[in-house]
């Protein structure tokens, strides 16, 4: 197996630059130069992206940043001595020791392994050191080597029982050898971090050498990349606390369900875990402390004192609802909007030849493939096998349309409670529209069916009946007390504060529209696809249930002509002034057409992650510029996805072309104009350009080079 790292892969003592941007920029020249890599720029990009998640800056001046890419050819390690020092993030200030791992996207489990164990050797002091007195290449090389070859890794592992492979760390080891098992706290951690590599493995370690000092047994999970091995379910039996340290969802939660709990993200293990063991003694000892409740995956975040806070948990469960719900939009909607294409618009009015029923729904009731129907002479209708399969389109997409509000409110029950939630939660949802409350009611039902069925999921009951709990007493009990609620009490008031909005919204006109215009496209370029994006366009998608014209189609067009903006104006930027972005960059900027044609407003991430403070601002502005022009014009969108290519189901076609490509302009200039202040020519120059003095050194002949 090929070396991860070689002497071409050190720079010791080098000035590589002033910010961690550019730091990591020559540390993925060394990897692609040492033909480790196809492209540099994408590797620098993929990093970048890791990056804006979460510092990769470590205390005791320590930088790893790392990701996997598809650009990287062979699992690979770029170590820099930095001098000066420079900011990763870290919490007692810079670093002066960086290493850049890089993966292949799909690496191997050996190669992650060994990634995997220099990670681990980051966290002690020794290997630190003896890194900041190495006074050669090969002698970095050579300490390397020694903590990441296979044989120190296993003999490591075998003691402590690997973290790695889901088994007793350290503590543990230790409980065994004097066999104090009886008397000792025992503490089960799981930690995760999203790239898998380093965060999971640092955050497992210091964990398990925190509980050792402390004289506890703690047995660690690590679902990292290279694979996880599930604790033993006696270990979690008998354990008295669990610790989360995860940046994403916990795989099987619920084989935790019932136990105290501390959750964190990764960098709080690492920076903090003293501190965390004595918070999972003290949840152990606290009758009222915060429970694992089940084993819904989502992602976490913890407060300071190592729980999600309450603005972190209700947005959890507010995504987790809208997450669910939006395949029934799309296929709802776009189920509909082929009604309206083969079948013509008046295909969901109401037939007069039938009470209680639409052309569409009588159609397909009365008819069949064999027995096409005939339109009655009325205009905005077709008949024979367009109008049949209009009819069933559109039968289809309003039976899809009428999961909306149980979807969304189902899987908010289902975010707070898990699997008890999602019976009281759908039908709260289904009771929220019959009584007129909307999605509104939908919201607030869910939030109340997930706490009514946590609070009843926590009943100690008699041994005999507790069987029953799951599948009898939570759903009867708990959908009986929120649908009571929002039938009772919820159901008209919510209904009146939905109507109010409704004639508000249908009242709109002028300077009023204007404004709804701007700020729903402030919302939908502001995260592009994060929970603000998602608020508008949940706004937008729940009106298309009800309404067949009016204001809420004009809200569909104009949140969906905002979202096509931001990819649509990366892409013209990169294309008008290449020179200020990297090859990677370009190359997203000819997907971005494609996917802001699409309604994919996601295509404009990898620009803002890399450049939020210029681009976010660019696009918001060019989105708010969009949907004041669309609002303002009133034209209408029966489709909820689809972008351009749903034409069909707009009415004013020209006008929403014509406000997509004014505010991608605008939003193309402001961010060319953004990127362009302060630069110099040399700033300006391609940076794929051939650097002729160093063409052909060695990969850290750039680094020495600053340095002298």
């Amino acid at each position: 197996m090929p070396a991860l790292i070689t002497t071409d892969l050190v720079a010791l003592d080098a000035d590589l630059g002033a910010d961690k941007g550019t730091v990591v920029r020559r540390l993925a020249d060394m990897v692609a130069a040492d033909g480790r890599a196809t492209d540099a720029d994408a590797l620098h990009a993929d990093v970048l992206a890791r990056e804006a998640q979460a510092a990769t800056g470590l205390p005791g001046g320590i930088a790893i940043p790392h990701c996997r890419s598809e650009a990287v050819t062979e699992a690979s390690l770029a170590f820099a001595r930095l001098s000066p020092k420079v900011d990763f993030g870290a919490p007692d200030g810079p670093a002066d020791l960086a290493f850049l791992i890089a993966a292949p996207a799909h690496g191997d489990a050996d190669h992650l392994t060994l990634l995997t164990a220099l990670a681990r050797a980051l966290v002690r002091p020794e290997f630190v050191a003896s890194l900041r007195s190495a006074t050669s290449e090969e002698e970095v090389v050579r300490l390397v080597d020694e903590v990441v070859s296979p044989a120190p890794v296993a003999a490591a592992a075998a003691p402590a029982g690997a973290p790695a492979t889901g088994a007793t760390a350290a503590g543990a080891s230790a409980a065994g050898a004097d066999g104090a098992a009886a008397g000792r706290k025992s503490i089960v951690v799981v930690s995760a971090c999203p790239t898998g590599i380093a965060h999971t493995y640092m955050a497992a370690d210091k964990l398990a050498a925190a509980g050792k000092a402390a004289g506890v047994d703690v047995h660690v999970e690590t679902q990292g990349s290279s694979g996880a091995t599930p604790l033993e379910p006696g270990l979690i039996r008998s354990a008295d606390a669990v610790i989360f340290a995860v940046d994403v969802g916990v795989r099987d939660q619920g084989r935790f369900a019932g136990k105290p709990v501390v959750q964190s993200g990764t960098k709080r293990a690492i920076n903090e875990p003293d501190v965390m063991i004595r918070e999972a003694l003290a949840a152990a000892d606290d009758p009222n402390a915060r429970r694992v409740t089940g084993g819904a995956e989502a992602e976490t975040t913890a407060s300071s004192a190592g729980r999600p806070g309450t603005a972190t948990e209700i947005r959890r469960w507010l995504l987790t609802g809208v997450s669910y719900m939006i395949p029934f939009v799309a296929a709802g909607g776009l189920l509909i909007a082929l009604g309206f294409l083969f079948g013509g618009y008046q295909i969901v009015n109401d037939n007069p030849d039938v009470e209680g029923q639409s052309y569409a729904l009588s159609w397909v009731l009365n008819n069949s493939f064999l027995d096409l129907p005939s339109a009655p002479g009325v205009e905005g209708l077709n008949d024979g096998f367009l109008g049949y399969l209009g009819a069933v389109c559109t039968v289809l997409g309003q039976a899809a349309f009428s999961f909306l509000v149980p979807a969304l409110a189902g899987y908010i029950a289902f975010a707070i409670a898990d699997r008890p939630g999602i019976v009281p939660g759908f039908v709260v949802g289904a009771v929220s529209v019959t009584v007129g409350a909307g999605f509104i009611g939908g919201l607030v039902g869910g939030i109340i069916a997930g706490f009514a069925a946590l609070w009843i999921s926590r009943w100690k009951l008699p041994v005999g009946v507790r069987g029953l709990q799951p599948v009898v007493i939570i759903p009867l009990l708990a959908t009986l007390i929120a649908s009571g609620i929002m039938a009772v009490l919820l159901g008209r008031p919510l209904a009146a504060a939905l109507e109010g909005l409704g004639n508000w919204l249908n009242g709109l006109t002028g300077t009023s529209a204007i404004l709804l215009g701007i700020i729903l496209g402030l919302m939908m370029c502001f995260d592009l696809g994060g929970p603000v994006n998602k608020a508008a366009y949940v706004f937008a998608t729940t009106g298309l249930t009800a309404a067949a014209t009016g204001a809420p189609l004009v809200i569909m067009a104009t949140v969906m002509a905002a979202g096509m903006v931001p990819p649509l104006a990366m892409a013209l930027s990169t294309a008008v002034r290449p020179k200020l972005y990297t090859p990677a960059e370009r190359d997203n900027g000819k997907a971005a057409w494609l996917l802001g044609l699409s309604f994919i407003s996601e295509g404009a991430i990898p620009f803002a992650a890399a450049d939020p403070l210029r681009v976010i601002p660019s696009m918001m502005l060019g989105g708010a510029t969009t949907g004041a022009i669309v609002a303002a014009s009133g034209v209408e969108l029966r489709a909820p996805h689809g972008g351009i290519f749903v034409f069909f189901a707009m009415q004013g076609v020209l006008m929403f072309v014509l406000a997509l490509v004014a505010g991608a302009v605008v939003g193309a200039v402001a961010v060319t104009v953004a990127k362009s202040i302060g630069r110099t020519d040399a700033d300006d120059a391609p940076e794929d350009a051939v650097d002729l003095e160093h063409a052909h050194a060695p990969a850290h002949a750039p680094a020495r080079a600053a340095t002298a």
